[in-house]
């Protein structure tokens, strides 16, 4: 496995490795990597490509009062995590290397990405956009994987893929969980045991969502107060958002559902833990 932490080394190896006919798979991280992100690993893997694993806390998908500075930075253990699952490439990049002095341009979708996150975090995809677009031109991959956990996201660079023109296919893997149904995510190693406990509610709402369109429910109203109800009980767990969405354009639903094509989506405070979940109906 080799460790590449400038922009030039990248390029210059990704140039060189097409040229070679390789095919490069990119699999887009912020470190802290758990077994959600080492399934997305195990994709790209499967798909017989090199895998190039991006590890950087991306300064710019963060707002002023967010959790930028005490983001986990276990790079050690991620890199000790990127041998065991046969990553070919770990590009580290410091921000220096990806905003360097003067830097001034970014990239901005301004449809899908205005709801839910976008709502409560206005700036927050006008970063993950622009590092996105830099790491595509950077590693040069032939397809990237994503996690639907992050649904908003998997839709806003659907978008930029299609509207820019990159030359990327986008390949979505499902929502990896815990064993008591908590979606794999870095954040949750800020929970403590009881917050923990608090915040399976987010997948027990999601589930119970699921279960009523199983039995025949299509109502949104319904649904959403189902998912809200079930919430509201937990004293450390406060609604940012429940929303039901259409799962390509993130507008809502307005009446009834229609199975496949919407997605419910939820952000919740866990005191002072953010988390977000999701559950395609």
């Amino acid at each position: 496995m080799q460790i590449i932490t400038s922009v030039s080394e990248m390029m210059s190896l990704a140039g060189r490795l097409r040229a070679e006919g390789g095919r490069i798979g990119l699999v887009p991280t912020m470190g802290a990597l758990h077994e959600g992100h080492l399934s997305l690993v195990k994709i790209a893997k499967d798909r017989g490509s090199l895998v190039v694993v991006s590890i950087f806390v991306n300064p710019t998908q963060f707002g002023p009062s967010e959790d930028f500075t005490k983001y986990p930075r276990p790079l050690e253990a991620d890199l000790a995590a990127c041998q065991a699952a046969g990553v070919d490439y770990v590009f580290t990049p410091s921000p220096e290397e990806i905003y360097p002095k003067g830097y001034s341009t970014f990239v901005l979708e301004e449809h899908i990405a205005k709801p839910l996150e976008g709502a409560s975090r206005p700036a927050h995809f006008r970063g993950v956009t622009t590092v996105v677009a830099k790491l595509f031109n950077i590693v040069r991959p032939h397809f990237s994987v994503f996690g639907q956990k992050d649904a908003q996201q998997v839709a806003v660079i659907g978008k930029m893929v299609v509207d820019l023109n990159f030359d990327v296919e986008i390949v979505v893997a499902p929502t990896l969980r815990e064993a008591d149904g908590l979606a794999m995510s870095s954040r949750n190693r800020y929970l403590t045991h009881t917050q923990r406990v608090e915040a399976l509610v987010i997948s027990r709402a999601l589930r119970k969502a699921a279960e009523m369109v199983a039995a025949g429910e299509r109502r949104v109203d319904r649904l959403i107060a189902e998912a809200t109800h079930l919430i509201g009980q937990q004293r450390r767990v406060r609604i940012i958002y429940v929303s039901i969405v259409d799962r390509l354009t993130m507008e809502a639903v307005k009446g009834e559902i229609t199975p496949g094509k919407s997605v419910m989506a939820i952000a919740a405070w866990v005191d002072e833990v953010r988390l977000i979940d999701n559950e395609i109906l």
